[in-house]
């Protein structure tokens, strides 16, 4: 509220007879434009919304994805940007060992070798057969198996993900929650590395922040993988014959 200074309440009357005139008579200024400034929620909301890894599901597009080629046509068909995300988790959810999940990616990782990148492999279930991954085009002096105790496996993992000189990094993490893997999820975008994590199928039933998970069973004419979980694409199913 504001209040008239009492010496303008008690003013002396004009000595002039000469009134100001009407307010009609005197010129109007110009109407200004007005231009409704942006929310500063709104043009937040937009950046956040720009970045390549948002996707909406009614974008009529999807954002260029940074991948590795899986090496499997019909996968990488299956896939958005047609391979395996750089800089993010991969979960691959088995029925049981020896559906070829590991013969799913020997094409990736032979690639990879071959560029002197180096894999790692975080306590594998079986001692990897060395005469199968040469043939299958892998460079054994570019492949470190790491055999760390059961509660280092997470630790370990994890810090070869952050480190930024691996091509690709896998785990098998029978036991594992939502922090643990969201973990290994930010050591893989901050170095750009791909992290392939090999879980039971029943952990398909668990929340998870993993950017691809993969459902993996055994169907009649070779094996059967469904996508569960993609940025970038709803779901789908396809069936490779691969061997364990």
């Amino acid at each position: 509220m504001m209040f008239t200074p009492a010496a303008d309440l008690f003013a002396p009357e004009p000595t002039s007879t000469a009134w100001p005139a009407p307010a009609a008579a005197m010129p109007a200024p110009p109407a200004a434009s007005v231009v409704a400034a942006p929310s500063r929620d709104s043009a937040a909301l937009e950046t956040v919304l720009r970045h390549p890894g948002v996707w909406r599901r009614k974008s009529p597009a999807v954002a260029a994805v940074d991948v590795l080629p899986s090496g499997h046509a019909a996968l990488d068909a299956l896939l958005p940007g047609g391979g395996w995300p750089r800089g993010a988790l991969c979960e691959l959810l088995s029925e049981h060992d020896g559906l070829g999940e590991c013969s799913l990616l020997l094409p990736t990782l032979a690639a990879l070798t071959r560029a002197r990148r180096r894999v790692v492999l975080v306590a594998p279930p079986y001692i990897p057969y060395a005469p199968a991954l040469a043939a299958a085009g892998v460079d054994l002096q570019h492949v470190v198996q790491i055999d760390a105790a059961h509660a280092d496996t997470h630790w370990t993992a994890e810090q070869c993900l952050r480190s930024g000189c691996c091509g690709a990094v896998l785990h098998w993490l029978a036991h594992g929650d939502y922090r643990e893997l969201r973990r290994l999820q930010l050591a893989a975008e901050s170095s750009g590395t791909p992290g392939f994590v090999f879980r039971p199928l029943a952990a398909a039933s668990q929340a998870s922040p993993s950017a691809l998970r993969l459902r993996i069973t055994s169907a009649a004419d070779g094996t059967r993988f469904e996508l569960i979980k993609c940025r970038g694409r709803v779901g789908g199913t396809t069936q490779l014959r691969l061997r364990a």
